[in-house]
């Protein structure tokens, strides 16, 4: 699915397209991607370095290094136990931190995984009104305000250097859908792939944030995004 579907395939356009802007690594960076899942989207990382990964569930996890070529990790956060202190210039958690009851020793934790001026990308959902049964069959600990994820990361060792919504061009459909959902009392977590025109459209709505994100703030989104730099 993460192959085919809108959602994945735009999402990776957009996250490259700020990681270029913001985070901006250096040639041949050493990077991290915690929480890699199926390994979707490390080829993406792979063009702004060498690409280390983190999975702690097994299935996935073996996906993931048949993508990877390589073994990923399986250290579970907040403790990253084996992961090498001050070894990456930018780690990635893309829909990660929600899952992590402790998420200020989460971010602290990756922290110390950076050099210094190197950057963690954050991407999480926003709008902890927005809660669905997707959030609970997930096993979410929350979602985030825009003044939840700041907090989150002044309150650690790092520095915030942007932070902004993404996901915002299809937002009005997401709200309504998910109002719809509430009033019919059809409100699942389901994730199926769309008929091909709808997708491609979606897809192509989603993608089309790359030429704004990092240059422009963007209007609230079902993402927010941050990036934070190690001193």
């Amino acid at each position: 699915l993460d192959d085919k579907h809108w959602w994945y395939r735009a999402r990776r356009e957009v996250l490259a397209a700020l990681i270029r802007r913001r985070a901006a690594p250096p040639k041949g960076a050493a990077i991290l991607e915690i929480g890699c899942g199926t390994g979707h989207n490390l080829a993406m990382l792979a063009q702004f370095g060498r690409v280390d990964a983190l999975e702690v569930d097994a299935g996935a996890r073996a996906i993931a290094e048949r993508r990877l070529g390589r073994p990923v990790l399986s250290a579970p956060l907040p403790e990253l136990r084996g992961v090498p202190e001050a070894h990456y210039d930018m780690v990635g958690a893309f829909d990660v931190i929600e899952h992590i009851a402790d998420d200020t020793a989460a971010v602290s934790s990756i922290a110390r995984r950076l050099k210094p001026g190197g950057k963690l990308v954050v991407a999480v959902p926003a709008h902890p009104w927005m809660w669905s049964a997707h959030d609970t069959v997930n096993h979410h600990q929350r979602r985030y305000s825009k003044h939840g994820l700041r907090r989150l990361i002044d309150r650690s060792p790092l520095k915030l250097e942007a932070i902004g919504y993404f996901n915002s061009l299809l937002f009005p459909l997401a709200v309504a859908q998910r109002l719809a959902s509430r009033v019919t009392g059809k409100d699942d977590s389901d994730l199926t792939l769309p008929p091909g025109p709808l997708n491609y459209a979606l897809e192509r709505g989603f993608a089309a944030e790359r030429w704004l994100i990092g240059r422009l703030p963007l209007p609230p989104g079902l993402s927010l995004f941050a990036i934070g730099s190690a001193t």
